[in-house]
């Protein structure tokens, strides 16, 4: 079994934002998948994608602040400057954790740990929506 599409997230303010549920919800043929793959591929350039800790709101914000330490704004370094001082910052973060994530799928279940969720990583201030191309492939028997 091979199923592709787009899905589509509203809006979020710069941060570290579970969509697990979002990601299950638009892929309901992934019940049917006794052993497969799913990969996800973010289709921009200033958000990102990652798996962690989906139980404490505090890893999420500690991450952020994390990030913004480590990547700032306004450094005397930055020369592509035009789009805004959150810009260039942004591509770095996403370059630092990617654009995609392929996770394992078994009995009709994602195969990862309990305590691991699926991040949108908002590197924007006003990054509007984003667009996740998901695709599914594997043996029937969920």
């Amino acid at each position: 079994m091979w199923i592709q599409r787009e899905i589509s997230l509203g809006p979020r303010p710069r941060g570290f934002h579970l969509v697990t549920r979002e990601v299950l919800d638009a892929l309901p043929e992934l019940s049917d998948v006794g052993t497969g793959l799913l990969h996800l591929l973010i289709r921009h350039t200033s958000a990102s994608l990652a798996l962690n800790e989906n139980a404490s709101p505090d890893v999420r914000r500690d991450f952020e602040a994390w990030f913004n330490h480590a990547v700032p704004e306004n450094a005397c370094f930055w020369t592509h400057t035009l789009e805004g001082s959150d810009d260039m910052p942004a591509h770095v973060k996403a370059a630092l954790l990617g654009p995609s994530l392929t996770l394992p799928v078994a009995r009709g279940r994602l195969a990862v740990g309990t305590w691991q969720g699926i991040y949108l990583c908002e590197h924007r201030d006003h990054g509007g929506g984003r667009s996740i191309v998901a695709t599914l492939w594997g043996e029937n028997g969920g």
